[in-house]
């Protein structure tokens, strides 16, 4: 018998889900901030729709409302994703060498703007398995897509990205 819904196992639910639901919708849209109101309103919706839900599916469902949201905002518009990447900067020695930050910093802007060209649904997928340091079975069932879907995704983001930057990653 199916589980329903109800206020306990929707706050576990949120507090299980929030920061995916979050880091999904932001690797979308590139925006913090929209990125948290849309979280927020996909849990507002799935609260709405909890006698339609039942609990077993309600990550895939989640998802699905963030996707959504995420897409009728921006009405196919391209999204040219702005995020920083701290460990690169954060792993640089002080005592680095003008020359090898000046290096760093091209590298760095180089492969966001590789990332933000990346075609929506390969840029998810890269960064859900790169940033989230998510399995590809877990992508496949966010995304509710095969593991092979997820494989190919993301051997092109990678051969993408590594025609642009003439580098491994």
């Amino acid at each position: 018998m199916s589980q329903s819904l109800d206020q306990s196992n929707f706050k576990a639910t949120f507090d299980t889900y929030y920061s995916a639901i979050r880091n999904f919708i932001y690797y979308k849209t590139g925006d913090m901030d929209l990125a948290e109101d849309l979280t927020q309103e996909s849990f507002v919706k799935l609260w709405e729709r909890r006698d339609e839900v039942k609990f077993e599916t309600v990550k895939s469902y989640l998802y699905t409302i963030a996707n959504n949201l995420a897409l009728n905002h921006f009405k196919h518009r391209k999204v040219v994703l702005n995020f920083q990447n701290q460990s690169l900067k954060d792993s640089t020695p002080a005592s680095s060498s003008p020359q090898y930050l000046l290096e760093l910093k091209e590298f760095d802007d180089r492969l966001q703007q590789a990332i933000a060209e990346l075609p929506d649904n390969l840029r998810v997928t890269f960064l859900m398995n790169r940033m989230d340091n998510m399995k590809y079975q877990d992508i496949a069932d966010a995304l509710n897509m095969s593991v092979k879907g997820v494989q190919k995704r993301m051997k092109k983001a990678l051969d993408e990205l590594n025609e642009k930057l003439k580098y491994r990653l």
